[in-house]
This record gives structure tokens, C-alpha cells and sequence, in this order.
């Protein structure tokens, strides 16, 4: 039974209709209670201002509303706040955004409070934000593969719509046309299936979704009809609704602005202030507005008077606006239908005035769908939207003459939905990123660029500057201060001001451009051009974080193109991907370099991430963890599915002690076929200046392997600094044993001495060089000067040790034993490690001699400390 179970669910086709089905449930589940809870609270909200003058419960119950549900979104879950339909957007699009359970609940938690206080938005944008999270821990809990995950979120996304209209086609179209745009099979057939069960669970739950029993208003006086002659009306309509829609776009980025530069304070206080607001408001006005399900029955029935029509959609224009810009958590959509049934009512009042024929309810349905298209760009979601809430046949032309029109009017007059324009807002343009109107313009930044980039300091006097310009082909200069990129200098800067003739005591900083145009490794080319064009550039910098790291110039681009022109069709070698991330987190980027630290041993992962801050600390880095999982070669890295537990609770465990030590820790989780290939992409793609390792130290490695399979490339390739840590088991180093031979790598093994020697309770340092027997008179000046370095860090922990013996590694050793050392600190060759197996390798020989001994005493951990070496 348990195989056959097992057989039925490793088929992909049936695993996606049982996934499809879970998710369906839980975001079903989820926006029914959204409903009802909203329900419940919103009529206390009512009956407290029948019991207390509505001047004062009204706007109180907004004011205390507003700042718990902007805590929550701002504290305990950020990237809550908002709709949510944009985030989903950009995750969908490979944006790395936090889509988490936390979030889910969060988000329902606030947008009821939210919505329960007579916030004038809807609940849409968090029951698709909820269902996208639900998926997302679905597809954790059950591992799969990234491109799955994608279709798993997208389909709760269209979930979320399902269950918050009751329009389940309107929920995969929503899927399909604005958020994933892929309509292979699986991928739409988990949509469907998912929209499915959630509408279902929403109407047997009885959820109070914005259809409001639309079949039971039509069946009443409500009697929708359509002649040739109210056509010229439904074009009014239309482009009505396409430029106000576009007007209420605007405005919203407006809003946002005007809160991030006047009223720049914690979410909590603005979404509190809104809701004090919109509580004035509602008290003030007419108290049909304190309902909004009943304020849209008014709009839909045909019962209300023009004049408060009117009202309705300037008010409520105005308040959504004033509303959203806050970042209160709620939904855009239901928001704008309302709006849009407000201009039909409109509209329909004056063509029942002049034409004496149509009903006001129709032109109200056919507004609503055409102001929703004008703000999210979906004109058939909308037509078959307003379709699945009517089931009424005579509104399918009015309806795709209204919409096709508003939508024609609103891409004339902006492109881009609301949800790409909030993403442009926070600088994230899906459009460019997707765009590739050449072979060529798919190639990323790190493939062109050059790495190597001439710079000019920013306390360079204008005068240099001046030397360095003349000196140089080239006509800009990236200008850097304490290795972070600070500005942009060019030629014609310096010539601008050196004309003034008031170049005396000038500096590079007075002149350069600062905070310049740069753009990250991973933009395509098409992008960079974009940039390039856009700003009148002739180069543009590279940057990670603020360290740059390469730089394009548009000679680098016309070459490319020539060279596809030409035929040639990967002119630079592009690198196919050798490993794959499927789990990353990112801390902030405030250290001058990256340290990069391998775990995947739960035993020694705690002893490897305490040297790693440690070091971190010490240099001021940031610390980057990577945990590799290998898969077999004939399998795809992208779709093959992987367990992530074990990673993810080393990577938790590491950022963890990264804030108890205050170091930013950064994690990622890559999927490898090969092991050493993906810890050399990592160092190379995260530009890492040091890497930490663990290595077993094992006597039992083939002989072609003098550290391990793994070390040895990564000694030979990576150009960072590196340090290997043999692990014996300890977790407390006390005693600390260095053997001194000069050259680079022993002066870097004594500079990191002081973080490593932190994670001691009482240090004590010997340090020892080996000499000839014969050597009578041994010069001891390279013991002295590292006892001199090490003094102000350890004081009197240091002691210097002369050993006499024909074997290095022998007399190491056998010092270690007798003075029971804990650690022997061993700097590497500089170049050529590998090939001293010839002459004996003294770290490699040390180290796999170190576990040899008939005492417990005899173990040792062994770390060898390697210096940077050029490309």
C-alpha cells in the first residue's frame, strides 16, 4: 500500500492535481475566513458607532486599527504591508521577495483589521498575496523544483482571485494574463484546478465575496439589455474609464511619494493616520459609505439618486488614494471596480436622459470592468470577470466594447499596469528585465564586463585628477573612497572646473558626480544599453552592493553585437551554470569585503561559523554561507526535487550567531553537480575575499589528492584568500601552535591570529620555527617580528619556541603532542601547493599526521591559511 502510495505521487501529473487541490483548499479556507472576520468586526465596528457618537468611535476605531495592522506589516512581517499583488508580481518574475507563513498570517491578521475599520479597499490583494505564501511553504514542505515553485506560487495567486470573487475562470485568465504569462499544460492545468476548489470552498463556506449574490439582485428588477444605438455611450464610457484609470495610477504614486518625502514616518503612524482619516470621513459623510458591500449593492441596484453617485466616486477616488499611499494593507481591485461602477451609473443616468432607453445597472457592470482593466491592464479578466459574477449573456458586448476601449485609452496614454508601476516605484522593471529584442541582449553584465577597472581616489587633488586624465585613454574614471564606489568622474568634469580657475585645494569629491548610474552583475545587456542610452553614458559600473566589480563601456557592446553579426554565436564563452540557487537570504551590505564559509557538516558547522564571524569582525566583512546539495549528473538542476531541511537549519543557525555577533550573514542553499565547481562559482558570482572550508585531513584520500578531491582545485583556481580548517572534534582552542617559515602566507596566518585566538577563554600563542641540527647560531628575527605584531592583541600569551630537526613536519608534530596544542596554524605555499608532494607536502603531511598518536592528546585541529594569488 505504502509503494503504491508512494507510486501515485512521484507521477508529476498527479502531483500537481493533488498540490493544485491542497493549495486550492487552504486559500479557500483562508479568504472565507478573511470574509467572515471582516464581516464580524466591521458590523461591531457599526453597532459601536450607533452607541457612541460616530465622531468619535469612527475615526478612533480607524486611528487604533491602522497603527496595529502597520505594526504588524512593518515589524513582524515586512513586505506585508501594501496590496500585495505587485510582490507577487515580482516573485513570479524571479524577484527574491519574502513569501513566507509568517507573511500569510500577518497579511490576514492586518488586512481584517484593515478592512473591519471601513479602510476603503479590498480584500483581493491579500487573499492572493496569503494564497502565493501558502504555496510557496507547500512547495518547501514538499521539495521541488524552483521552476515548479514558480507555477505552485502562481497558482495560489489565482487561488487568492477565485476565492475572493467567486470567478474561478477569472482567477486562472488573472494567472495567465498579468501575473505568470506561461499557459503550458501543467502550469495551467494547476491553476485551474486550484481556482476551482478554492471558489468552491469560498461559496460553501458561504464567504462574503464582492459578488454579493449578484444572481439574486438580477432576479428582481435589475433587467440588463443592450441596443446600437447606446454604443457612442459605452465608448464615452470606456475612455472614460481608461483615463481615469490611468489618473488613479497616478495618483497613488503620487500618495506613496508624498508619504516618503513629507510625512517620512514608522508604517504603524501612517497607516494609523489614514485610518483616522478615512474615520473622519465616513462619519462626516452620508452613512450608506460606512458599508462598502452595501455602498456597491446601491451602485449595482440602480436605487440611488445621481447626485450621490457622484459623491461616491469623488470621495471614495480621493480616500483609496489617500488610503493606499500609506502602505495600509488592502487590496487595489475591489477598490477600482467601485470606482468604475460609479462612473457607469454616470454615464448609464445621462443616456436613460437622452437616449430614454437603458438601464443605469448596466452601464454600472460594464464601468466596472472597464476602470478595472485601466488600472491592471487585463481586458479579458475583466469581460469574463463581470461575466462569471452575472452569468448574463446581454452584457458580454457591452462589456468588450467598454473594456477594449478603456484599455486601448490607458496603454495610449501610460503603459504598464498599476502592480509594474508600484515595482518601478522601488526600482524593479519587469519589463526590461524580460526584453530581449537581440540574441546578444541576454547576456549578463558578468559575462561582458571587464573586471579589471582603472579608478581614481576621492581625495585625489583636481590637479592629479588632471595627470591621471592625460596619462590614460580613457575618458571617466570610477572614483572610490575606502573601496566602496562613491562617484563618477569624467573628462569633461575636470575641464569644466579647471576653467572657472577655481581649481585650488579642489578634490576629486567636489567635482565628481556622486551616487552615479551603475548597474548589478546579473542585468542583462539589454538593460544596461537602456542605461547607457537613457543617461548619455560611455561607460557604466558594475557594482555588488557598493563595491565595484566591473565596468561596460559601450565599445564592449558594439563588439558583442559585431560578433553575433558575424556569426559567431557565444563570442565570449559564456560559462554554463555549473551550480543552482534554490534557498537565499541577504543581510545588509555594509562590510568592505565578503567571506565566504561552507557548511554542510552539522558537527563542525557551529566551530567553522564562530571563526567566520570572528574573522568577519576583525575585518569588518560580511560573512556569505553556502550549503551545496549534489545531485547525480544526468539529472536537471533546475527540476530535479531536493530536501532543504538540513540546509536551511545550518543557514538559520548562522545567522543566528551573525546578529549575536553583529556580522551580516548572508545564506544560500546551490544545487551542484559537481561539488568544487560550485563552491569556485559561488567565490567568483559573490566576489568573495576569503574563503573558509572544513576538510576531513583523512591519510585515506587517494594518492592523486593531497588535501581532498575538493580541496585541491579549490587551492589551485580560487583567487581569494583561503584558510582550510582540519576538524578533530574540539570546541574549545586554548593553545595555539605556529610554526614560522616567512613568506606571504605565514605573515596572513599571523594577521588573523587575533580573531582566531577570540574564541579563546585564555589564549596562549607558541610560536616555533624548525632549524637545522647543525645550526649552531639559528637567526631568529622571523620569530621576533611576529611576537612584536601579536604583543598589543595577546600580551603575555605569546612565547617563541626554537626547534631543532631535519623534518619540518616531524618536529611540529612532536612539539604539538608535548605541549598539547588544540590548534597548529600553517601558512601554505604561495604558488605551486600541489606540486611540493615531490619534496613532501609540510601542511598536507602535518595534517594528516596529526590524528596518529597513541594518546586522546595526539589530535589536533590543523588550519592552513593560503593568500590571495592573481588571476
Amino acid at each position: 500500500m505504502r509503494n503504491r502510495l508512494s507510486q501515485l505521487l512521484s507521477r508529476p501529473k498527479r502531483l500537481a492535481a493533488i498540490e493544485a487541490c491542497a493549495i486550492g483548499l487552504v486559500a479557500g479556507l483562508a479568504a472565507m475566513a478573511l470574509g467572515e472576520s471582516v464581516s464580524l468586526l466591521g458590523g461591531w465596528r457599526q453597532q459601536s458607532a450607533r452607541l457612541v457618537p460616530a465622531y468619535v468611535a469612527l475615526p478612533t476605531i480607524g486611528l487604533i486599527a491602522g497603527v496595529i495592522a502597520g505594526w504588524l506589516a512593518g515589524y513582524v512581517a515586512p513586505g506585508s504591508s501594501g496590496s500585495g499583488m505587485s510582490e507577487v508580481k515580482a516573485v513570479l518574475a524571479r524577484v527574491p521577495m519574502p513569501m513566507t507563513l509568517r507573511l500569510a498570517a500577518v497579511k490576514w491578521l492586518s488586512a481584517t483589521l484593515i478592512l473591519a475599520a471601513g479602510f476603503p479597499l479590498g480584500r483581493e490583494g491579500p487573499t492572493v498575496q496569503i494564497g502565493a505564501a501558502l504555496a510557496n511553504q507547500l512547495s518547501h514542505w514538499f521539495p521541488t523544483s524552483p521552476e515548479r515553485r514558480r507555477q505552485l506560487i502562481a497558482a495560489g495567486a489565482g487561488a487568492g482571485v477565485a476565492a475572493a470573487f467567486n470567478a474561478p475562470i477569472a482567477g486562472v485568465l488573472f494567472v495567465v494574463e498579468e501575473l505568470l504569462q506561461d499557459v503550458t499544460g501543467i502550469t495551467l492545468g494547476t491553476a485551474i484546478l486550484a481556482s476551482f476548489v478554492a471558489s468552491a470552498v469560498a461559496r460553501i463556506g458561504g464567504s462574503r465575496s464582492w459578488n454579493l449574490n449578484f444572481e439574486a439582485h438580477l432576479s428582481n428588477t435589475i433587467h440588463n439589455s443592450f441596443s446600437v444605438p447606446e454604443i457612442p455611450l459605452y465608448l464615452l464610457l470606456g475612455i472614460l474609464a481608461g483615463g481615469l484609470g490611468v489618473l488613479f495610477n497616478r495618483g497613488i504614486l503620487l500618495s506613496l511619494g508624498f508619504y516618503r518625502r513629507f510625512f517620512n514616518v514608522a508604517l504603524p503612524w501612517r497607516v494609523g493616520m489614514a485610518g483616522l482619516v478615512t474615520g473622519i470621513a465616513l462619519a462626516t459623510l452620508p452613512i450608506v459609505f460606512r458599508d462598502n458591500a452595501g455602498l456597491r449593492h446601491l451602485l449595482l441596484s440602480g436605487e440611488a439618486d445621481w447626485q450621490l453617485v457622484a459623491i461616491v466616486f469623488c470621495v471614495k477616488f480621493g480616500l483609496i488614494i489617500l488610503v493606499t499611499g500609506s502602505g495600509a494593507p488592502g487590496g487595489l481591485l475591489i477598490p477600482s471596480m467601485t470606482l468604475g461602477s460609479a462612473l457607469g451609473y454616470l454615464v448609464g443616468t445621462l443616456g436613460h436622459y437622452v437616449l430614454l432607453t437603458g438601464s443605469p445597472s448596466t452601464y454600472a457592470y460594464v464601468g466596472m470592468a472597464a476602470f478595472f482593466c485601466a488600472v491592471s491592464r487585463v481586458p479579458i479578466t475583466a469581460v469574463i470577470l463581470v461575466f462569471e459574477m452575472t452569468s448574463d449573456f446581454n452584457l458580454v458586448l457591452p462589456l468588450m466594447i467598454g473594456v477594449v476601449t478603456a484599455n486601448l485609452v490607458a496603454e495610449k496614454l501610460e503603459t504598464g499596469s498599476l502592480y509594474d508601476l508600484l515595482l518601478e516605484a522601488n526600482g524593479i522593471h519587469l519589463s526590461e528585465l524580460t526584453r530581449s529584442p537581440e540574441p546578444w541582449a541576454e547576456l549578463k553584465a558578468t559575462q561582458v564586463m571587464q573586471p579589471r577597472v582603472e579608478t581614481i581616489a576621492s581625495d585625489l587633488s583636481l590637479d592629479d585628477a588632471l595627470q591621471v586624465f592625460s596619462q590614460s585613454s580613457h575618458r571617466t574614471f570610477p572614483v572610490m573612497a575606502e573601496g566602496r564606489l562613491v562617484g563618477i568622474l569624467s573628462q569633461k568634469d575636470v575641464v569644466n572646473r579647471l576653467r572657472q580657475g577655481t581649481n585650488e585645494h579642489l578634490l576629486v569629491a567636489d567635482v565628481m558626480t556622486p551616487s552615479p548610474v551603475t548597474a548589478i552583475p546579473e542585468d542583462t545587456l539589454a538593460h544596461i544599453l537602456h542605461l547607457l542610452d537613457r543617461y548619455h553614458l560611455r561607460s557604466l559600473p558594475i557594482v555588488d552592493g557598493r563595491k565595484l566589480v566591473g565596468i561596460i563601456t559601450r565599445s564592449d557592446i558594439i563588439w558583442i553585437e559585431a560578433a553575433y553579426l558575424n556569426g559567431k554565436e557565444n563570442p565570449i564563452g559564456a560559462k554554463t551554470a555549473t551550480s543552482h540557487i534554490i534557498y537565499q537570504t541577504r543581510a545588509p551590505e555594509i562590510g568592505k569585503g565578503r567571506l565566504l564559509v561552507l557548511l554542510s557538516n552539522p558537527k563542525t558547522a557551529k566551530m567553522l561559523m564562530e571563526m567566520a564571524v570572528a574573522i568577519a569582525r576583525d575585518r569588518h566583512y560580511e560573512v556569505e554561507v553556502l550549503h551545496i546539495i549534489v545531485v547525480p549528473p544526468h539529472k536537471s538542476l533546475v527540476e530535479v526535487p531536493v530536501r532543504t531541511v538540513l540546509g536551511e537549519k545550518l543557514l538559520r543557525q548562522a545567522r543566528n550567531l551573525g546578529l549575536v555577533w553583529q556580522v551580516p550573514v548572508h545564506t544560500q542553499i546551490r544545487v551542484a553537480h559537481d561539488l568544487c565547481a560550485a563552491v569556485l562559482q559561488t567565490i567568483e558570482s559573490q566576489h568573495i575575499n576569503l574563503a573558509l572550508m572544513g576538510w576531513r585531513g583523512s591519510n585515506r584520500v587517494p594518492t592523486e589528492w593531497i588535501f581532498s578531491r575538493l580541496v585541491d582545485p579549490v587551492i589551485q583556481q580560487a583567487t581569494c584568500e583561503l584558510i582550510l580548517v582540519k576538524c578533530n572534534g574540539q570546541t574549545q582552542f586554548d593553545r595555539w601552535l605556529v610554526p614560522m617559515a616567512g613568506g606571504p602566507n605565514v605573515k596572513l596566518a599571523i594577521e588573523l591570529l587575533p580573531a582566531l585566538t577570540s574564541l579563546s577563554h585564555k589564549p596562549l600563542v607558541r610560536l616555533c620555527q624548525v632549524f637545522d641540527p647543525a645550526d649552531r647560531a639559528p637567526d631568529l628575527t622571523t620569530l621576533d617580528r611576529a611576537a612584536d605584531f601579536l604583543d598589543p592583541y595577546l600580551h603575555d600569551a605569546i612565547s617563541t619556541v626554537p626547534l631543532y630537526n631535519s623534518s619540518i613536519a616531524e618536529a611540529v608534530l612532536n612539539y604539538a603532542r608535548q605541549d598539547d596544542s588544540d590548534a597548529i596554524v600553517l601558512g601554505a605555499s604561495r604558488a605551486g601547493i600541489l606540486q611540493q608532494v615531490v619534496n613532501g607536502n609540510i601542511p598536507a603531511a602535518i595534517s594528516q599526521n596529526s590524528d596518529r598518536g597513541a594518546s586522546p592528546l595526539a589530535n589536533h585541529t590543523v588550519i592552513v591559511i593560503r593568500s590571495a594569488i592573481s588571476k
